[in-house]
């Protein structure tokens, strides 16, 4: 099989969202400071990363907007990983509608949205309002139909202009995953891959960065 990454690498001062803090990457223990600690010759280097959970390209559980709902250690593997694959071409901007969905067969699938937003990503232009969004009523069929997981390769799979976010609402409550700022999707087929985007098991935190990532037959 063949690997296509889909997720934006996390650098220091990395903007993903705009208004959001960029992440700082520093060094909690250094080779040379750890000369101290191993015998000669032997020697280790300690990252650390300050961040806020919507950097990169992330998942969002239903704890990221309901109250009730489950963090990351309560998402199942099953949710998020080896999962089939339908990618779904949308507009350049404005609203990805029910239209592009609705004859499609999406049940058990990672449905992703596939825009091309993410050549913009690292630029003004990525957070602008005019960045496609999944429309609210596609985001009902799919959560009806039987999607597991939906992702898109843009700042945000609701619209921005105003403060609701209706498509994080009607896909979280349902327990249905959301990736948003995907890359590479230009990569893979509409159909024939395999979608997996494991974050870290963290109680308490309902965000985090993913590697996404698709499998594809040779």
């Amino acid at each position: 099989m063949r690997l296509v990454d889909l997720s934006h690498t996390v650098s220091d001062g990395l903007v993903t969202y705009p208004g959001l803090p960029a992440p700082v990457i520093t060094e909690h223990l250094s080779f040379d400071e750890s000369h101290d600690r191993y015998a000669e010759g032997t020697e280790f280097s300690i990252g650390r990363i300050e961040m806020v959970s919507n950097t990169g390209t992330y998942l969002d559980t239903p704890g990221h907007r309901h109250r009730d709902g489950h963090d990351l250690s309560g998402l199942p593997l099953e949710k998020c990983a080896l999962l089939p694959t339908l990618v779904v071409d949308a507009p350049p901007v404005g609203a990805a509608g029910l239209s592009l969905f609705e004859r499609l067969s999406v049940t058990g699938c990672a449905v992703l949205v596939r825009t091309g937003w993410s050549a913009h990503f690292g630029t003004e232009k990525y957070g602008a309002p005019e960045h496609p969004y999944l429309a609210t009523d596609a985001a009902t069929w799919l959560a009806e139909a039987g999607a597991v997981l939906v992702g898109i390769d843009s700042v945000n799979i609701d619209e921005t202009s105003g403060g609701e976010r209706p498509v994080h609402t009607l896909l979280l409550a349902r327990e249905v995953p959301v990736v948003e700022h995907l890359t590479g999707l230009d990569q893979l087929p509409e159909t024939g891959a395999t979608f997996s985007a494991v974050p870290v098991k963290v109680e308490g935190m309902s965000t985090f960065p993913v590697r996404a990532f698709a499998t594809l037959p040779d």
